[in-house]
């Protein structure tokens, strides 16, 4: 279980990351979530597909980077194998988390950086320096900022998205039966895609409202991701096959 803790530079001072890519350092996933002004970027190597969160009933974009749990197809030899990594892993093990700030009297929620301080990624002897020796960020630390930054925001406008989508009945459920070379079946459910036969029926209107608002790109695009399915089973394939 994540232990997030606020960052700070008198009490992590010795703290490390590793930035090397692994399942034991956490990097076991089989998506991740991605937000509109960065599916141009991930369209380029993952299938997007969206996933209906169960508790809430709120859609997601997500990267898939496997078939199930704990699979991530991309990893090889402690390596990532695309040469794009979404924001929302390369910012871990660090969060977005709020803390109250008074000033003159009215008390604030301000953004901060938070560590799960558990991950196998920190370390206090491998790794990269978080802070540097007399204080002061470290220049990982300030691009780990910015990427938080950005994937706030990302996030944060998915929901216009999303709302867009759902108010034109453009989603979806999906499933892909899936037969690997060894001749084991396989079924991909639970998450939504894009219906093409309602995108194609959409009025002019509806069209430009898509286009201005800058989301009938990010549809196309996340179409067109569908193709990676192929390289899914493809390194699936490759890694349920029994050596020679």
């Amino acid at each position: 279980m994540a232990n997030h803790v606020l960052l700070n530079s008198v009490e992590h001072s010795d703290l490390r990351v590793i930035t090397q890519r692994g399942d034991k350092y956490g990097d076991d996933l089989w998506f991740s979530p991605t937000f509109v002004d960065e599916i141009r970027s991930v369209q380029a190597h993952y299938p997007i597909v969206f996933h209906k969160d169960q508790t809430t009933a709120q859609f997601t974009p997500v990267a898939l980077f496997g078939f199930e749990q704990q699979e991530n197809l991309f990893l090889q030899a402690n390596e990532w194998n695309a040469s794009y990594i979404p924001l929302s892993v390369q910012r871990m093990p660090f969060f977005i988390g709020r803390q109250a700030v008074t000033t003159d009297g009215v008390t604030e929620q301000q953004r901060v950086i938070t560590l799960d301080i558990d991950s196998p990624k920190v370390s206090k002897t491998q790794g990269i320096e978080l802070f540097l020796e007399y204080g002061g960020n470290s220049q990982y630390l300030e691009n780990i900022a910015a990427i938080l930054e950005t994937l706030h925001h990302g996030l944060q406008a998915n929901d216009a998205f999303i709302n867009t989508l759902v108010a034109l009945n453009l989603l979806e459920s999906m499933t892909l039966d899936i037969t690997l070379n060894n001749g084991s079946k396989h079924q991909l459910i639970g998450f939504y895609t894009i219906n093409e036969d309602v995108l194609n029926n959409l009025t002019p209107d509806n069209i430009v409202q898509l286009h201005n608002a800058g989301y009938l790109q990010a549809v196309y695009l996340i179409l067109a991701s569908q193709v990676h399915f192929n390289d899914l089973v493809a390194l699936k394939n490759k890694r349920v096959a029994p050596e020679e």
